[in-house]
């Protein structure tokens, strides 16, 4: 079995506290109760693009462009207990939308602050590179579950083709 493909686009704006990030509680399906990036699987036929779009609109009622999206990178996530839940994510950020967040069936947006990341209402793994997709770094994480499928049992990144250690690219 092959990992489903994903997408999560990661909102941003400028708030009180300094930058803020939307996030969302799950009300549905994996990870209920968890707050969770906004996004989700790629239909049959769609592009990550089409994908992600459709997902914040669907999730958020917030409107974005694919021109306004900027690539973060990729997660691949992989639970040996529950292959079924194997998962290759496609991040991106994007700063230009339209649109107030709203509830949907699915997601209870809510907008934190980016140095406040509710980590322990979050799956275990974020904290392994959601704070580096926010800062600027960018690449692929391989996260591997460990068999309670909740915790992490190792995550690795690789920096972009070309990369130097340590560099930040520009969002």
């Amino acid at each position: 079995m092959s990992a489903a493909d994903v997408t999560l686009c990661f909102l941003l704006r400028d708030g009180p506290a300094g930058e803020e990030v939307l996030l969302g509680l799950k009300k549905t399906g994996i990870g209920t109760g968890k707050v969770v990036g906004i996004g989700g699987h790629v239909e049959p036929g769609e592009s990550v693009v089409a994908a992600i779009c459709r997902e914040v609109a669907e999730e958020t009622c917030i409107t974005i462009e694919p021109m306004d999206l900027v690539p973060a990178g990729t997660v691949e996530f992989l639970f040996p207990a529950k292959p079924s839940w194997d998962m290759f994510t496609t991040v991106f950020l994007c700063r230009v939308f339209a649109g107030e967040a709203q509830e949907s069936e699915e997601i209870s947006p809510q907008w934190y602050p980016v140095h406040e990341l509710p980590h322990e209402h979050m799956w275990a793994d974020a904290i392994h590179w959601l704070p580096a997709f926010l800062t600027g770094e960018r690449g692929h994480w391989r996260v591997e579950l460990n068999d309670d499928n909740e915790t992490v049992a190792s995550s690795v990144h690789t920096p972009p083709r070309g990369a130097v250690p340590g560099d930040h690219f520009g969002s």
